[in-house]
């Protein structure tokens, strides 16, 4: 059960994105294709598994149980992010076009041919030529159109709960796998408890998908060493190797997360070159070609699909880049050379008695510093380009809000492994660092060999992630960064290092019985109660409801023949996309002059005027009654009030705020 949603998602993505590159993602192609794929791949990821793994019914029961409840608990609390403001509207505006259309890019419509007064483009959709393109890679989007097919806006805003149970159950088998199956129901559910988890699996994020793919990637890889062990094929680890390179179609920071994969296949290939061959180095080329597929699909993705928005990350990308041609080239050369590096060496080579125990301090040494890092340290980052200066005016706004000192250019990133400490407590991290440390010092010393890709994978995404989180800092917003590997690696941690601590305790004091299940049970507690008191403030609250019906009396309202100009800033960025998508007419925006939020009327006029020459009718959106009243009159289309994620900056979110939209209309 936990290897199978990461087998179904890679074979829906693997066969999406040619159908999507061909203008045929559309439902019968895409569930014959997608969905024959995902039944092979699971088909042939699960046979002959042999049996390894302790495991009882009331174990298997937890787990399952943990992930019902929480799939049936953010279903009943899930969001409705369909008004662009921020990323998850922006994927389910994406969604609503490829499940209605099953192609890229997305045309601009006919306003009256072109006009400089006329801006195509809004927040999450770039204009590019005549086109405009989506912001965000197209894996996510391609998942959550399955929702829109089978039950239109509504059953789309439902894939995320269940994507978000199906990732319990895939770190429930990691756990499983990795630090033993007594240890899976307890940390299920500090995981699923997390206030980030809670908070990715109730709308359209990228980051729920990407968890799925590599923690599943790590039990398919678990399973594929087994069947190794077993006399099976060394090709059942080609699908493992796919998950994680498919990481990369779904986010583009999924490159970072997978990187030491391709390491580690390298160091597989190498010990099966050895003259004293490795026997599971036999893995190294099929989880290699898994992972060289997977990447190959994201990277056309993103050029193709995304190009502007990896343009746009450029910056922090080509740093990445450079980083993974130097660890592909360092792995090649040392596949190449191992033979005769081990020749050379004559079997004579250790490392220093020493060096175990210094890579043990190391992992507390790192830790202990990103935790007094805000004491020694304030991220700032001058506002040089445009989207810097936004940054800094949301900034200066989110400090004015919460009552603290105004300093538009503070990152807070220093505060990142506080972030931690807030959704799961201090005890995980803890705990995690002591395993960590243990499980380094045993690898040193040639055991846990298991535990090589996973520790890497958590290991080096937890620290880039936490040395430079790349987000704004507004919680619970900025916890995405933490849900992919970060959170998830750390409860994975911190029950081995449970129950590493357990079996350190003198025999007398643990003996089967009621001292030895109060030790469990107070161990447990420490574990799931900080995650559940930071959770709580948020997890019965509900945000952005009313969205959907608020944009489907929107569309309406709206006539059939109709052509949209929208002439106020806020209305265009949000609903541009919005109209053009889920309302199905042609929208744009008008250019407004700088300082203003409106534009021209003598601009709107002429537009108007081109409209009407194409045989449609002209309607006016803005926010008020008054930036219409010069054109016509106007009548109230849309007035949304909900709640909406609160925006702590220094403390753990403990509530909502409101939010209120409104919307009027002229059709002229």
């Amino acid at each position: 059960m936990s290897a199978v949603p990461a087998l179904a998602l890679a074979g829906w993505l693997l066969a999406g994105l040619p159908l999507l590159l061909l203008g045929w993602f559309r439902p019968l192609p895409a569930a014959l294709l997608g969905g024959g794929l995902a039944v092979v791949l699971c088909v042939f990821g699960v046979r002959r598994l042999p049996e390894a793994f302790e495991s009882t019914a009331w174990r298997t029961a937890g787990v399952v149980g943990v992930a019902l409840a929480s799939g049936v608990f953010n279903l009943l609390l899930h969001g409705e992010q369909l008004i662009v403001r921020r990323d998850p509207s922006t994927y389910a505006q994406y969604a609503v076009w490829l499940a209605g259309h099953g192609s890229l890019p997305i045309p601009r419509g006919d306003l009256g041919g072109p006009d400089p007064a006329l801006r195509f483009d809004s927040m999450g959709f770039y204009g590019v030529g005549d086109a405009i393109v989506p912001q965000f890679m197209p894996g996510p989007p391609m998942i959550h159109a399955i929702g829109h097919w089978l039950g239109g806006v509504s059953g789309m805003l439902l894939v995320p709960p269940v994507l978000g149970a199906l990732a319990v159950l895939v770190f429930g088998g990691t756990v499983a796998r990795l630090a033993g199956s007594r240890w899976a129901p307890l940390a299920s559910l500090v995981f699923a408890v997390s206030l980030p988890i809670l908070y990715t699996s109730r709308t359209t994020f990228s980051e729920i998908p990407s968890l799925i793919l590599v923690f599943g990637g790590l039990n398919l890889l678990a399973d594929a060493r087994l069947r190794l062990r077993a006399g099976g094929t060394p090709w059942t680890a080609a699908p493992a190797g796919l998950a994680f390179g498919l990481a990369l179609l779904v986010r583009v920071d999924g490159l970072r997360d997978v990187l030491p994969v391709l390491a580690f296949a390298g160091v597989l290939i190498a010990l099966h070159r050895l003259p004293r061959a490795f026997p599971e180095g036999r893995l190294g080329v099929p989880l290699l070609a898994g992972f060289a597929t997977g990447a190959a699909w994201g990277l056309v993705g993103g050029y193709v699909l995304a190009r502007p928005y990896l343009a746009y990350l450029s910056g922090s990308l080509k740093p990445l880049y450079a980083i993974c041609v130097a660890v592909l080239l360092l792995t090649v050369a040392g596949t190449a050379l191992a033979p005769w590096i081990a020749r050379r060496a004559g079997g004579r080579t250790r490392l220093p008695r020493w060096s175990p125990d210094a890579a043990a301090v190391l992992v507390v040494l790192v830790m202990t510093a990103l935790a007094v890092r805000p004491w020694v340290q304030t991220v700032r980052r001058p506002a040089l380009t445009p989207e810097d200066r936004l940054t800094a005016s949301f900034i200066k706004a989110t400090q004015t809000a919460n009552h603290l000192p105004v300093d538009p250019n503070r990152l807070y990133y220093e505060s990142s492994l506080h972030w931690v400490f807030w959704y799961v407590g201090v005890p995980v991290v803890v705990l995690a660092t002591l395993a960590a440390a243990v499980l380094v010092r045993r690898m040193g010393r040639g055991r846990e060999f298991g535990w090589l890709l996973p520790l890497a994978v958590i290991g080096w995404t937890t620290v880039t992630t936490l040395v430079r989180p790349g987000i704004t800092a507004d919680h619970p917003w900025a916890s995405r960064r933490l849900v992919p590997i970060v959170i998830p690696g750390l409860v994975l941690l911190a029950v081995w290092g449970l129950g590493w601590l357990l079996g350190r305790i003198p025999e007398r004091f643990r003996r089967p019985g009621r001292r030895s299940r109060l030790l469990a049970a107070a161990g447990a507690a420490l574990l799931l109660v900080p995650a559940a008191i930071t959770s709580i403030g948020t997890a019965f609250t509900p945000v952005n409801r009313g969205e959907a019906a608020a944009v489907a009396g929107l569309c309406a309202a709206i006539p059939r023949d109709a052509s949209v100009l929208i002439v106020e800033r806020v209305t265009g960025d949000r609903f541009t996309q919005v109209v053009r998508g889920e309302c199905g007419v042609p929208t744009a925006r008008v250019v407004y002059p700088r300082g203003r939020d409106v534009p021209a009327p003598a601009d709107v006029k002429r537009l108007v005027d081109a409209v009407r020459r194409t045989g449609r009718r002209p309607v006016l959106l803005a926010a008020q009654a008054s930036q219409l009243l010069p054109y016509g009159p106007a009548r109230q289309v849309l007035k949304l009030r909900s709640r909406q994620d609160e925006r702590s900056l220094v403390d753990a979110p403990d509530g909502t705020w409101s939010l209120s939209i409104d919307v009027w209309m002229a059709v002229l």
